[in-house]
């Protein structure tokens, strides 16, 4: 395992198969209530909210004005975006859709 691979633990792979299992918005907002603190699902939220931001092309002024990120958190997400696992793009693409 490689020191960008170190995430891939057998915990992380049980939670994203667990993930996976939920069957209604209502389960997964009542795991991830019990799973995160508040904070934290405040924060992937807001990870969410800029990356479909980023996806619709505006400034990262605009962003950070209508979420709150900074402009650090918001260039991590862009650059995420475009040289990532390629999670975001899948999950916008995936929405777009319908």
């Amino acid at each position: 395992m490689t020191a960008d691979d170190s995430w891939k633990t057998e915990d992380a792979r049980a939670l994203f198969d667990a993930i996976l299992r939920l069957e209604t918005p209502d389960e997964t907002e009542s795991f991830f209530r019990d799973l995160c603190t508040l904070g934290e699902i405040r924060d992937l939220g807001m990870r969410w909210a800029v990356a479909r931001l980023l996806d619709q092309g505006l400034h990262y002024a605009d962003i950070s004005s209508r979420t709150g990120a900074s402009t650090a958190t918001i260039t991590r997400i862009a650059s995420w975006l475009r040289h990532g696992e390629g999670g975001y793009r899948l999950m916008l693409d995936r929405m777009a859709q319908g």
